[in-house]
């Protein structure tokens, strides 16, 4: 096969990795040790389009306050259940959280993953079943807002998101679990324009009769979002017997060993704790250096 030469778009990215690189060397060469990432808020972020507030939480790199090539943007990962990832006291079960920044930390300066942006996104509760499912499930009624949970990433936070920090806004990414991995794939099989990345942890492919697999069968588009999916050994039988069914689907699709990660966690169950144990693998995937 003849090897295509790489895209101006290809060679901007290179470019823009390596000095991600050349900046974090400077600073081990400098002072010895990196000093971690950092955690931000931006408190009460209100969506018009779904009708309510919610906190914003973003992880910026190490060596981003020191940054000395204004030039240098990065990649930004969206990740749903904010409130989970980074802080122990606020983990749906307290103690129990993501350990997400130590995970991004160990990965970008093993020079692992590229320095990238982490938006944590909180749930709001009560409204999460409706936003995280694509289709409205009537036995359980609830339900089929995705749609407008994408609107409200895409149209209102992304845009506040790219304004505040230096980020690469052709790169973005999108990952949740549960819920929110099934919430993820929809996203990115819909919007692959916008989403070029996405963590798809334990889906809950099972919701509503398991319509996301029609979504998947339905892919027509030629661009194949770089993927990670994963699921627990003890996460219960249907449930990965679901998520080997959604990995060969994908396959069917063109999805290939370069651009996607299936990982069966043997010992993994359905929870923090779990997923907490595979965010490094993820990000070192999705964001490769």
């Amino acid at each position: 096969m003849t090897q295509r030469s790489s895209s101006p778009q290809m060679r901007d990215m290179g470019h823009t990795l390596r000095a991600a690189f050349r900046h974090v060397l400077r600073l081990e060469r400098r002072r010895g040790v990196v000093s971690p990432g950092r955690i931000e808020r931006l408190h009460a972020f209100e969506s018009k389009i779904l009708g309510n507030t919610r906190e914003i939480t973003a992880y910026v790199p190490p060596g981003y306050d020191d940054r000395r090539d204004a030039t240098l943007r990065y990649p930004v990962l969206y990740m749903q259940d904010g409130q989970n990832l980074f802080e122990p006291e606020r983990a749906f079960i307290p103690g129990q959280h993501w350990r997400l920044r130590e995970a991004a930390d160990a990965a970008i300066t093993s020079r692992k993953a590229e320095p990238m942006i982490i938006v944590g996104i909180d749930n709001t509760g009560a409204s999460r079943i409706d936003e995280y499912t694509p289709t409205r499930d009537e036995a359980r009624g609830a339900g089929g807002r995705s749609a407008d949970y994408a609107r409200f990433v895409i149209d209102e936070l992304k845009p506040k998101i790219d304004e505040r920090f230096h980020t690469d806004a052709a790169r973005s990414a999108i990952g949740g679990s549960s819920l929110g991995g099934l919430l993820a794939l929809f996203l990115t099989l819909h919007r692959p324009d916008v989403f070029t990345r996405a963590a798809v942890m334990s889906p809950s492919v099972w919701w509503n009769g398991r319509s996301i697999l029609r979504d998947v069968d339905a892919v027509s588009s030629s661009s194949r979002p770089r993927l990670w999916l994963d699921v627990g050994g003890r996460e219960g039988r249907e449930v990965l017997a679901d998520a080997r069914l959604l990995r060969d689907k994908l396959v069917a699709k063109g999805w290939s060993s370069k651009g996607f990660r299936y990982y069966e966690d043997r010992r993994g169950d359905h929870s923090e704790r779990a997923w907490a144990l595979r965010a490094r693998m993820m990000l070192e995937f999705l964001f490769s250096s």
